[in-house]
């Protein structure tokens, strides 16, 4: 069985899609989660052209470099781990999540990450978790302490402060103008 590592997956729609591109090409594959596919059989160089083609048509990359295969098993895993669950709960050290995942040293996947994205492993996480509060706040369907509590923050007060020092407003201000201020996932 192969495996190839694909960027920019990051939703269920985004599985369907690479779903499709591998059934139009007949490719034949096992599964298809974020950011990787398990193949039945290796790809020839002919295939694996005609495949990166297709995906970039669709906004996805194909990745041969294993440094960028980490990096977006470590987005990927934190995508998933706060916008895949119905309440978020941050393991006690994050470190030990991704460590599990990419079965990597933690100081090599945030010095590597840091260094390749511009920003740390938990500034990223704190990006993940802001988007996804923007979203329930646009939603408008669950109070601001829900909010917290489904995304994991200890109070009201924490997730308050972090929003704001995120976007530079309040999540109440926030819901008075939300439609224009999310962004997608995979431009975080």
């Amino acid at each position: 069985m192969a495996k190839i590592h694909i960027k920019n997956m990051v939703c269920s729609r985004c599985v369907q899609v690479v779903q499709n591109i591998l059934q139009r090409q007949g490719i034949p594959h096992q599964a298809v989660r974020l950011g990787e596919v398990d193949l039945k059989t290796p790809l020839y160089e002919e295939e694996i052209t005609k495949l990166r083609e297709s995906l970039e048509d669709e906004g996805f990359q194909l990745l041969d470099d294993v440094r960028a295969q980490l990096i977006e098993k470590v987005k990927n895993t934190i995508i998933q781990l706060i916008h895949r669950q119905e309440k978020v709960a941050i393991p006690v050290k994050l470190s030990w999540l991704l460590e599990e995942k990419t079965a990597v040293d933690y100081t090599y996947l945030s010095s590597l990450f840091s260094e390749t994205e511009g920003i740390t492993i938990e500034k990223y996480l704190i990006a993940q978790r802001t988007e996804r509060a923007k979203e329930l706040l646009a939603y408008n369907e669950l109070s601001l302490g829900q909010i917290a509590d489904k995304l994991g923050y200890s109070s009201t007060a924490h997730l308050s402060a972090q929003f704001k020092q995120v976007t530079g407003m309040t999540p109440s201000r926030f819901k008075k103008i939300a439609s224009d201020l999310r962004k997608p996932l995979d431009q975080l």
